[in-house]
């Protein structure tokens, strides 16, 4: 049962304009959410730190969804709600300048997952990259690691597969409210890990993946971790703000470093190049973490293997069809292979075949197609909700 300040809280973050800065401004001010959702536009007026905008907001209240509708969803959809002020909520999260005040959880979040790691990168990996980051995510998950990344396509998917299939424990941080999965095509895979480890969210149930939820959205998965780590990734990859978030939240920042000739090595080169620590192995990463940390780490049953090194063969009989998430032997699980495209319409597949690498602007995509620019826009959306599109910064779009 959600006690009444939690409901408060909640409902704070449904004011939609109103952010978890303005949030921490009022409770500090008023001492509680409910006093705050209760102040008078005189009350509102003393407070010098809020713009006159946000006291327009915090009057009228406007919220995407009524805070009723949203209790049902969350609890239709069997989540849990944490807060600043519970025991349960991630203590290296707290250590950030701008956490979250209200965690949206489905699944469980444990106190070992403070000895965690994130992993970032291109949605459009290629083979190296998804090798990698299954790998090391394996052998991490393996030494009691927490594998924390985003369940997009690419290098977070093959960072929650690899934890997985280790048996071990990992957490998807969303950029949309946890009634819908994206993109559609890791349903799957986000029923394991919320049995596994937690699909979590700062944003309202309904939310939609909107793009300018990502950025925000990656301060946490920095933030959950004592350092990240990036594969693959262009020098204008959202991985890229992750890291920069790490930075700032004076957390490790590791990088893997790539073919020379591959765009997605431009991103990782340039945090190398600017003091990020270059990684070749696992072992190599857990020896630049805090010593209290590398007090926790558990022993492998088997030895660590550097990028590209087969597993050594085992004698076992072969694995029967897995019934938990553990795997039988210690052998490493190579990466899946790209997801069939789902069923499209002749426009999004026309719009599909406009977008050419690594990426194309909006505007060529518009004069390739000869479509109106919003039907681009709207088809554009569809592709991305399907998971086969990403946008970009610069209204680039990627396959």
């Amino acid at each position: 049962m959600l006690s009444n300040e939690t409901k408060s809280l909640i409902h704070l973050n449904l004011i939609q304009g109103v952010g978890p800065k303005t949030v921490q401004i009022l409770l500090e001010s008023f001492g509680s959410a409910g006093e705050a959702l209760r102040a008078t536009p005189a009350e509102l007026e003393q407070l010098e730190h809020l713009s006159p905008a946000i006291r327009n907001l915090l009057i009228r209240k406007p919220v995407g969804c009524p805070l009723e509708k949203e209790l049902e969803l969350i609890e239709k959809y069997g989540c849990q709600i944490v807060t600043l002020a519970d025991e349960t909520y991630p203590p290296l999260l707290k250590e950030i300048a701008n956490p979250p005040l209200v965690l949206y959880v489905k699944g469980e979040l444990k106190p070992e997952d403070a000895l965690s790691i994130s992993f970032v990168g291109s949605r459009g990996a290629k083979d190296y990259g998804r090798q990698v980051s299954r790998q090391f995510s394996y052998q991490l998950a393996q030494r009691g690691v927490t594998v924390v990344s985003g369940l997009a396509r690419g290098i977070d998917t093959n960072a929650h597969r690899g934890a997985l299939d280790a048996g071990g424990r990992t957490i998807a941080v969303m950029g949309n409210g946890l009634s819908l999965i994206y993109p559609a095509s890791n349903e799957k895979l986000a029923e394991e890990i919320a049995q596994a480890g937690a699909l979590i969210s700062e944003f309202p149930m309904g939310m939609k993946p909107l793009g300018n939820n990502f950025p925000r959205r990656n301060r946490i998965i920095s933030g959950l971790t004592l350092g990240t780590v990036v594969v693959e990734a262009s020098n204008r990859s959202g991985a890229l703000i992750t890291a920069g978030h790490a930075v700032e939240q004076g957390r490790e920042v590791f990088a893997v470093p790539g073919p020379i000739y591959s765009e997605l090595s431009t991103g990782t080169h340039q945090l190398i190049s600017k003091g990020a620590t270059l990684i070749h192995t696992v072992d190599e990463l857990l020896a630049s973490l805090p010593q209290h940390a590398r007090n926790l780490v558990a022993v492998p049953a088997s030895p660590t293997l550097p990028i590209g090194t087969a597993p050594p063969e085992h004698a076992d009989s072969p694995e029967p069809e897995r019934q938990t998430h553990r795997r039988a032997s210690n052998s490493v699980p190579t990466p899946e292979p790209s997801a069939p495209l789902p069923e499209l319409t002749e426009d999004e597949k026309t719009v599909f075949e406009a977008i050419e690498a690594p990426s194309t602007h909006i505007d060529v995509i518009v004069r390739t197609t000869q479509l109106p620019i919003g039907k681009v826009s709207s088809v554009l959306l569809m592709l991305e909700l399907k998971g086969i599109v990403q946008q970009l910064p610069g209204k680039q779009f990627s396959r």
